[in-house]
């Protein structure tokens, strides 16, 4: 059985780092054509954000006091601003004028154009929701970590 799991492991491995070593494009961002699209994403940040809210507001009303909860929490409060950001993100991203934004060097690297207004400083701004999604990802492995580190306590 152990030879069996040690196959699995090795196999993931080098699995991640053929991705992180070979990568040929980075598709993470998905744009969407049609209005019905954007309306659809806009909406799932709604209902992600609101059943982030819930369980925060659950986990908090409830006996739930250990360390691995509170992180849980503090994860949800990341997230529900990261749903805030990108929101506004998207919404303001179709108030932008096509040309404002070059990508000579490709798509990730593309510029915001001058003369800079309030609505693209705004714009330039909300597309830093990676500086909540990155720490809510990081207290979801902390929490996850210490409940399972809890759990073994616990069975032993």
């Amino acid at each position: 059985m152990t030879k069996m799991n040690n196959s699995y492991q090795i196999v993931g491995v080098m699995l991640v780092l053929a991705v992180l070593i070979l990568p040929d494009q980075a598709f993470a961002v998905q744009t969407h054509t049609a209005p019905e699209g954007l309306y659809v994403h806009q909406f799932a940040h709604i209902f992600y954000g609101a059943a982030l809210g819930y369980l925060f507001w659950d986990l908090r009303r409830n006996t739930f006091n250990s360390k691995g909860w509170k992180l849980l929490q503090v994860f949800c409060v990341f997230m529900i601003l990261w749903n805030i950001m990108a929101f506004t993100s998207h919404t303001l991203a179709e108030f932008i004028d096509r040309g404002d934004l070059t990508s000579q060097a490709g798509y990730l690297a593309t510029q915001l154009q001058g003369p800079f207004t309030p609505l693209k400083i705004s714009f330039y701004l909300a597309k830093f929701d990676h500086l909540f999604s990155v720490p809510a990802l990081v207290f979801l492995f902390l929490s996850l970590r210490t409940l399972y580190r809890n759990s073994c306590e616990e069975d032993k």
